[in-house]
């Protein structure tokens, strides 16, 4: 085999490793109607997101409320009056943010 063609397969074997090891943030929040809202979280490839970061961030900017995704994979809190976000902070590239609006 020449020089080209085993470079060629060892460079399409690292890109291939490096998307299979890939994942992606999820997180999803809910109203349960008693005025608190739960968000559960995790990664795309099955990973927790026990531990993940999570604030609520009211309309002037300013945290309302911080913690961490438990156990589960959840966050609890108790819904703020006005705007918010809840944002899912697991590291560059593993942001989300929701709107209160969405939030139903």
């Amino acid at each position: 085999m020449s020089k080209a063609a085993s470079l060629a397969i060892g460079l399409g074997i690292l890109f291939w490793a490096a998307g299979a090891s890939a994942h992606t943030p999820l997180c999803s929040c809910y109203d349960l109607g008693d005025e608190t809202i739960l968000c559960e979280g995790g990664f795309s490839d099955g990973s927790s997101a026990s531990g993940v970061a999570m604030r609520v961030i009211g309309d002037d900017g300013e945290p309302i409320i911080e913690g961490a995704m438990d156990a589960n994979s959840e966050f609890e809190f108790d819904r703020p009056t006005g705007d918010f976000k809840v944002v899912f902070d697991a590291g560059p590239g593993h942001l989300i943010e929701i709107a209160s609006s969405d939030i139903h």
